[in-house]
């Protein structure tokens, strides 16, 4: 790679200090108006400023969004942002320190919005959730923030955190009382099933395609609860089908039959299965195109997004991108090699591909780091990884690829079906009031790369964080 002149580095980073120069800072930041042009956006498409809002956030994709309750009591995706940093691999967190940003679904409530963040401004996820705390996961002051630095959160600019802060802060102020994140690994798309289907956490992922499911097909937040220690939506206190939501289960299951076709079409067709191995996650390519740009003067400061003194999170792991790894299918069979390394943009320029097949086993064992190839020839996509190791055969007695594949939730009879179109959001009348967790919210926290006490909150105002 050939770094541009220094010259050209202080020019830019003359520019974005301009520009950090003129963003509110101190106690006037979390009172920042939403911007002029995204009321505007809110206007033209049936939404007011207070109306009811909806998070999405998805890894490998690296974008967040944000839908707002229309007129006609249905979300609607009101703006997409690229992310400018999230930490660890794709599949939720387990365990205190591992880095993971949290998969799932979770409620923001005006509790944990921190205004005297260090990363600018922030607000809890709300890990672990009854969900979490079913499975013993541990972790704590698991946030969306700024300053584009990540270890275990969702990190955007600053003048993104802003934005979206001051959008779930009037939805607050509205009346809404939690806020819904659904916190996924990747767009549920029955190309990205195909691709990760031998993955270890693909049992949990489909579990949180039901929900992503009720939600696209009705365009109404699904209400979410825990039964039987899995994710369960829609349901009444006793883990039945709530009667009231009987045509969004209906729809669900139908989108669920013709994805399944999908998949299973993709699968015929040879898409490979792969694993995705990120150094430390990863970000959208809007952000890394200008790290790349930069120089190495610049790697270990703050680059355009966010607070002086944090500094982009290693930015090495994020410009060498994640290294895919080709996974045998069952019987020995090698599938075709895959095209490229999954990303969320145009192509880097300086990028190469190199991957590496290996038995199906390896894959499910879900280990962070490669070792040694079994099989194929095999190089990294944007970086130097090494090769994952040799497995163990795989047992007899496994399920055949297309039961796994094919495998669906207790919770539902849906079988495959033939390919069709997929169905339009269902017309519902939104189910009255919010769901809770089968166990009750944990205290909102502190952030997750600043532990210091909490500071006394401005009169009226909810107590918060001195961090992130």
């Amino acid at each position: 790679m050939r770094w541009k002149p220094l010259s050209l580095v202080l020019v830019i980073g003359l520019g974005l200090a301009a520009c950090e120069e003129n963003r509110p800072r101190g106690a006037a930041r979390h009172n920042i108006p939403i911007p002029a042009d995204v009321q505007a956006l809110m206007s033209t498409k049936g939404m007011n400023k207070n109306s009811s809002v909806l998070i999405r956030s998805f890894k490998k994709e690296s974008e967040l969004e944000i839908w707002k309750m229309a007129s006609n009591g249905q979300y609607a995706l009101l703006k997409s942002y690229p992310m400018c940093r999230w930490s660890g691999q794709l599949g939720p967190k387990k365990r205190e320190g591992d880095r993971q940003a949290p998969e799932g679904f979770y409620d923001i409530t005006p509790a944990s919005m921190n205004p005297n963040s260090s990363f600018y401004l922030s607000f809890n996820m709300g890990f672990p959730n009854a969900f979490d705390r079913t499975h013993g996961r541990t972790g704590a002051h698991l946030m969306v923030h700024g300053a584009c630095s990540s270890a275990g959160c969702y990190s955007m600019s600053d003048d993104q955190i802003a934005e979206i802060y001051a959008i779930v802060r009037e939805a607050h102020n509205g009346g809404q009382r939690a806020v819904q994140m659904q916190a996924m690994p990747f767009r549920m798309t029955a190309e990205n099933l195909a691709k990760h289907r031998y993955d270890a956490n693909m049992p949990f992922w489909r579990n949180l395609k039901e929900g992503s499911d009720m939600f696209e097909v009705a365009r109404v937040e699904p209400k979410v609860s825990v039964c039987q220690a899995r994710y369960a939506f829609n349901r009444t206190g006793d883990c039945r089908e709530d009667p009231t939501t009987q045509q969004i289960a209906a729809a669900a299951a139908e989108k669920r039959r013709q994805d399944e076709a999908q998949v299973a079409a993709l699968v015929a067709k040879g898409t490979p299965a792969i694993r995705l191995v990120y150094q430390d996650g990863g970000q959208h390519d809007k952000f890394t195109q200008v790290l790349m740009a930069s120089g190495p003067e610049a790697l270990e400061q703050k680059a355009a997004w966010g607070s002086r003194a944090v500094g982009v999170s290693r930015p090495d792991a994020v410009i060498s991108g994640p290294q895919e790894i080709v996974v045998a299918s069952p019987g020995g069979v090698t599938p075709r090699p895959a095209t490229a390394a999954a990303s969320s943009g145009p192509a880097l320029a300086s990028s190469t591909t190199t991957r590496v097949t290996v038995p199906a086993a390896t894959a499910r064992a879900g280990s962070a780091q490669p070792g040694t190839p079994s099989t194929g020839t095999s190089q990294v996509a944007r970086g130097n990884v090494a090769a994952p190791p040799a497995a163990t055969p795989e047992p007899a007695a496994q399920p055949s690829m297309m039961q796994r594949m094919l495998s669906f939730s207790p919770f539902s009879a849906a079988q495959p079906a033939a390919e069709a179109p997929a169905p339009a959001p269902v017309a519902v009348t939104p189910p009255a009031g919010r769901a809770t967790q089968t166990a009750p919210q944990p205290p909102r926290r502190a952030d997750s790369q600043n532990r210091s006490a909490p500071q006394a909150a401005a009169p009226g105002a909810p107590s918060v964080a001195a961090v992130q």
